[in-house]
């Protein structure tokens, strides 16, 4: 019964992260018929067998059912999901994305940005980033040089060409005056209030009526002589259009505003659709990728395309993922950092991309998460909880094979194992990497985290992982024996721990957690040998990102189960 059992709370354990006794006990039954009339002996194994089997890592979970049932054993299969086709692609595909300077970026802006670059990919297409930073008062300076530092890390250097509007003024100054010059567009005068009222009663505004010379007299005034407020180049739609959003909309407006890169050089600045619409001209683009809440844009952009006689991109839409219980907002993000809540962009406890890849998450996982939610319309409602499991899940396929495992031994408590002998224990730094590589000499005493040591019972069975077994008895924790299948037979609980005959060998570690907070200990000798920027998997703890050696304490960065 033991071993009918102990296969199928591997292989659950193994699927679902954590035993759940509910789908195990039919497959016992259904093995061994003559275990219907002991079901409640066969639940209380079940019960036994998960607690133990939970515990234990991932790879001693994969590496005893590999030994004991190897029929069971799940390969890892990594579905790769395919982007639909792109419509009219002709000899040359370009495609952009353009986020806001109020911030570097966050997991919004990673979906999106995600399936651009995978498009590009698959087309060997030009992605261009586009800076839109003609807002002066929406503009965060450490975006100009995060933004360009997180879409090239998101998208593995996908990105062709970084592209900063402000840089860009005079190409929309032409533009514009081409436009007032070729009857598509007038300076309108009108307060924004009695526009509106035009607007509403589907009647044009007397401005509407001025010649092209009167509009290019009102524009040179907008330069100079209007304030704020007082005129904006407006383009000319249909003013009974069914939509209230198509009826001659603002294309530039004066914004005196001080602008972080160019100050006050320039005060007639472009509004996104016009910014927008040339700038998709000026560098060719082709297809764009967006949320679907830039249809209305879309549609405006087109207005002018068909104007200017310009090439309309083929537009693809998707849905939003709104994230439930996770801040997104630059500005009330930026507020928190300025009030000293958090330490900057790159806080462990923030959702934007600078501090995930601190934490030791790599683009693959975010871009597989992108093709994953795929290319719909439909939004998506996702907590926090819902999408770290699945962002870790797909990082964990993405370091997994590359992490190296070591021994952290959090708030720890020395012990002395009564009667174990001196033995040197060597443990691979890979589960699939035989090459050893960590040393242990270890004798009678040990370190043990203190939550480990807190749970010791009487006459319970214990094992060092890879080491040996012991008992308490009394006061005293006794050697049992080395047997792996002894300790296997009796359930006994797994503990990892480090060698305390030298403390001087031991590395001292700290991991600061996700919610800020921090887990001091030791760490095994080995772990002295990594790498800034390196993620590790301490066992039965988590794989952790190492941030900094301090000299007199190794600093990591948590990662994820």
């Amino acid at each position: 019964m033991k071993e009918i059992v102990r296969k199928y709370v591997l292989q659950n354990s193994l699927k679902f992260g954590k035993t759940d006794p509910s789908r195990i006990i039919g497959k016992v039954l259904g093995e061994n018929p003559s275990l219907r009339g002991k079901v409640e002996e066969v639940t209380a194994e079940i019960i036994r067998s998960a607690k133990e089997i939970d515990g234990l890592s991932e790879d001693q979970k994969r590496k005893e059912i590999g030994r004991i049932a190897p029929a069971m054993l799940e390969k890892r299969k990594e579905e790769k999901k395919e982007l639909p086709e792109l419509r009219d692609v002709g000899p040359k595909v370009i495609m952009r994305f353009a986020p806001s300077p109020s911030g570097p970026m966050h997991l919004g802006h990673a979906y999106v940005l995600g399936l651009n670059s995978e498009y590009c990919r698959k087309y060997r297409a030009k992605l261009i980033l586009r800076i839109e930073d003609t807002n002066a008062s929406n503009i965060d300076p450490i975006a100009y040089t995060q933004l360009p530092e997180d879409a090239k890390w998101i998208t593995k250097n996908n990105i062709s060409e970084v592209c900063i509007q402000s840089e860009r003024m005079e190409t929309y100054y032409d533009h514009a005056l081409s436009m007032l010059e070729k009857g598509f567009a007038y300076i309108c005068t009108c307060s924004s209030e009695g526009f509106k009222k035009f607007s509403e009663k589907k009647q044009e505004c007397p401005c509407r009526k001025n010649t092209p010379e009167k509009n290019i007299r009102l524009w040179k005034d907008m330069f100079k002589k209007f304030e704020e407020g007082d005129a904006v180049m407006r383009f000319k739609t249909d003013m009974k259009h069914n939509n209230p959003a198509m009826r001659d909309f603002p294309l530039m407006r004066i914004n005196d505003d001080e602008h972080p890169r160019t100050g006050k050089k320039y005060r007639v600045w472009p509004l996104m659709n016009f910014a927008v619409t040339v700038d998709d001209h000026e560098l060719g683009v082709t297809h764009t990728l967006r949320a679907k809440d830039h249809a209305d844009n879309a549609k405006r952009q087109e207005f002018i395309q068909h104007a200017m006689g310009w090439n309309v991109p083929r537009s693809i839409f998707v849905g939003r993922i709104n994230f439930l219980d996770l801040d997104l907002s630059c500005s009330a993000t930026k507020e928190r950092i300025n009030k000293g809540e958090f330490s900057g962009w790159d806080d462990i406890r923030l959702p934007f991309l600078v501090a995930l890849k601190r934490r030791g998450y790599q683009p693959e996982a975010f871009i597989r998460y992108a093709l994953d939610v795929g290319v719909t319309l439909t939004d998506k409602k996702v907590s926090k909880e819902d999408f770290f499991k699945a962002i870790s899940a797909f990082n964990k396929e993405v370091i997994d094979p590359k992490a190296y495992r070591y021994f952290f031994v959090e708030d720890p408590v020395e012990i002395t194992i009564e009667g174990a002998h001196e033995q040197d224990v060597e443990l691979d730094l890979h589960p699939e990497n035989k090459k050893g590589g960590r040393k242990f000499s270890a004798g009678k005493r040990f370190f043990v985290a203190k939550k480990d040591f807190d749970d010791f019972r009487e006459g319970r069975l214990y094992r060092l992982m890879d080491c040996l077994n012991f008992r308490k008895e009394g006061k005293k924790l006794v050697f049992h024996s080395k047997d792996y299948e002894r300790y296997r037979s009796e359930g006994a609980k797994i503990i990892h721990w480090l060698p305390a005959e030298d403390r001087k060998m031991l590395v001292k570690a700290e991991v600061l957690m996700d919610d800020g907070t921090t887990r001091e200990g030791l760490a095994e000798e080995a772990l002295s040998k990594v790498e800034e920027g390196k993620v590790v998997q301490f066992e039965r703890f988590g794989f952790c990102r190492m941030d900094k050696d301090l000299n007199t304490k190794m600093v990591f960065w948590w990662g994820h189960r």
